[in-house]
């Protein structure tokens, strides 16, 4: 309803009323009219956090510290004031630098958004206590308090924005919780403060705090899924997890690129220059070698894969290939830099990034991977000198990280302390790796040169690995004319195939390389078709193909006959592959055929016109709906030159 049309009906219920009526509708038709003025996005709109939305702890004016072992996802500075106590952040520190000054900046805009946005609601100053409220902008005059569960219901809007104004303090009671139902998300909530905040132990937060002219200070064991933020104030967090939210329409980090793996995927364990050694009952799923040494002491029985005890046409592959490997991450440029190596895990949490750890590191307890809910975030570690673990030492995947996507590139030797559990493809350069008593590996254990030990240990490639699949031979077709023979064949799981060799014999016993056929650069495994032109046959020859794969692995085509023609006359050859029958013609005289198709009672099915050379042609003919034996003629200027029957299965 437009605004004329709003206040002339109002004039007319006006007109029938009494005085008394009239002064009460009046009033009612102002509020009505003033209602009508407000815009509708003033009652919940988030705000432009800007740069601000990629910091996890933040102070326009005041020092930002920490004490105890935190864990923090996002980055943490000050424009003004020292940054202390923190260990590994995931994330990057800037202090007094171009960041936070646009950060600064940035806080101050939203801030002043969220202060001039007018309130729908006006709650209580005691929060929580199990209440739940809906979207909307929710203003408490005085000091506010948090005690209990607060629950934010979106009402399956995943889009609801929630802002609390608290024109002073706010604190919360310990083990207080705010938590969101029915798709809110923390990327909505906003509180904006006028005065300190405080947080009592095990609080768990949400949403974006930003504190006027006031500190932060949070209390052990406390969570946050959102962001902490002063105009002007000092931010103190104590053994807490702080994480910056997911969703609004933030992409999901994907990290780097991962290295192509080619042949080095098919291996578990694999050293390009050093000795390949097991001592006790290790599993290993995936192949295992060394490209210049030995690879000793693996039982076959426990390994799921090809142990190449010497080097060979696949341990060389795998040697340049990783050596490509490496190269490619040594150029990758760090994301995060995580400033104390020796403090590496301790329930450090990490997300989808290239991270540099810039000396000898050390691994206690467990690292976190997180991708967020995104199963192609790509981690890369890089080490900038030796790894090792403490016992008992864990790589934990979570939110759907996969561990084919997760990569460690060593400067130095790497020592996997008893009982680790270790995910991701390690790479050491130079160096040498040791897995030790009751090691798990997801994934794959590599030195481009270094001795390379395991003992007792589980070793599984991750899922889509590489898996050498056998060959599957389609068709071997041979066809004969006055000079020589064309031979034509087809296969299927060739994405680890390295080439074919055609093998020659006059009595089907003895036989003899002619040639080598390089397969086709494949990489998805699909069918493919090859020929080759045999110009000095036999007048009777025997042909087998063999497939070899980039493991070494050998394997035969069946045997075809295969005699030349001594009396010039065309040869035809018929045959069925997948939906389609094919004609083979060669030495006919040129000129205009048809090709025929009958069924077994005689009644045609389909007729074909086709131009024929006397050099070999193939002609594809459609299946018939119905499987059974078939009739082709083959007819050019009057005389039927071939009739045979094919079989439709």
């Amino acid at each position: 309803m437009s605004l004329l049309n709003h206040l002339c009906k109002m004039n007319k219920i006006i007109h029938s009323y009494s005085k008394s009526q009239f002064k009460r509708a009046l009033i009612g038709a102002i509020l009505s009219i003033a209602m009508f003025l407000i815009p509708q996005h003033n009652f919940a709109q988030a705000p432009n956090l800007g740069t601000a939305a990629d910091f996890i702890l933040f102070s326009s004016n005041g020092a930002v510290t920490n004490t105890g072992l935190s864990q923090f996802t996002g980055n943490i500075g000050t424009n003004n004031g020292p940054i202390t106590g923190f260990g590994n952040v995931n994330g990057v520190m800037h202090n007094q630098d171009g960041a936070s000054a646009a950060c600064a900046a940035d806080l101050l805009i939203a801030y002043n958004q969220l202060k001039a946005t007018i309130p729908t609601f006006h709650p209580s100053n005691l929060l929580g206590n199990n209440d739940t409220l809906v979207a909307g902008v929710y203003e408490v005059g005085s000091s506010a308090t948090l005690n209990g569960n607060l629950y934010l219901n979106a009402k399956g809007k995943t889009d609801a924005v929630f802002i609390f104004q608290i024109k002073g303090a706010f604190s919360t009671f310990a083990a207080s919780k705010i938590k969101l139902i029915n798709g809110t998300q923390a990327c909505n909530v906003f509180w904006q403060i006028e005065g300190l905040v405080s947080m009592a132990s095990a609080t768990y937060m949400r949403g974006t705090v930003i504190a006027n002219n006031a500190a932060i200070k949070t209390a052990t064991n406390d969570s946050l899924e959102g962001r902490l933020l002063s105009t002007t104030g000092a931010v103190s967090v104590v053994g807490s997890m702080t994480y910056i939210p997911t969703g609004c329409g933030v992409p999901l980090l994907n990290g780097p690129a991962a290295p192509v793996l080619g042949p080095v995927g098919c291996y578990g364990i694999f050293s390009g220059n050093g000795s390949v050694t097991n001592s006790g009952v290790t599993h290993i799923t995936g192949d295992v070698g060394t490209n210049v040494g030995l690879a000793v002491g693996f039982n076959p029985l426990f390994v799921t894969g090809t142990i190449h005890s010497k080097p060979d046409v696949s341990t060389a592959q795998c040697a340049s290939t990783l050596q490509n490997i490496y190269t490619y991450i040594k150029t990758l440029v760090p994301d995060i830099e995580l400033l104390y190596p020796a403090q590496f895990g301790n329930n450090l949490v990490l997300t989808p990034h290239t991270y540099l750890l810039n000396t000898a590191t050390a691994l206690t307890d467990t690292v976190f991977l997180n991708s967020q809910g995104n199963p192609d975030g790509v981690f890369v570690i890089k080490i900038n000198g030796a790894l090792s673990t403490s016992a008992f030492s864990r790589v934990v995947l979570q939110n759907g990280t996969q561990a084919k996507n997760v990569f460690w590139q060593v400067e130095g030797a790497v020592e996997i302390s008893n009982y680790s559990i270790f995910c991701g493809t390690l790479i050491a350069n130079n160096a040498a790796i040791h897995l030790d008593l009751g090691d798990s590996l997801n994934g794959r254990a590599l030195t481009t040169s270094g001795a390379l030990t395991t003992a007792t240990v589980g070793t599984m490639l991750p899922q889509n690995s590489c898996t050498t699949l056998p060959v599957k031979w389609l068709y071997l077709n041979g066809t004969a004319t006055q000079k020589n023979i064309l031979l034509q064949w087809g296969a299927v799981n060739t994405l680890h195939n390295s080439s074919f060799t055609i093998e020659r014999s006059k009595n089907g016993t003895d036989y003899s390389v002619i040639a080598t056929v390089n397969a086709a650069n494949n990489t998805t495994g699909e069918a493919q078709d090859y020929s080759f032109t045999d110009n000095q046959p036999y007048a009777t020859n025997y042909y087998r193909i063999l497939q070899i794969d980039n493991s070494g692995q050998r394997i035969f085509s069946k045997t075809i006959q295969v005699k030349m023609d001594v009396n010039g006359k065309p040869i035809f050859k018929t045959y069925t592959q997948g939906n389609n029958i094919y004609v083979n013609v060669l030495g006919a005289a040129a000129g205009n055929a048809s090709i025929s198709l009958y069924n077994i009672q005689g009644r045609i099915i389909l007729t074909q016109k086709v131009v024929l050379t006397t050099d070999l042609n193939t002609y594809k003919l459609q299946n018939p709906s119905q499987k059974g034996i078939y009739i082709i003629s083959i007819e050019s200027l009057g005389n039927r030159l071939y009739t045979g029957k094919v079989p439709v299965l």
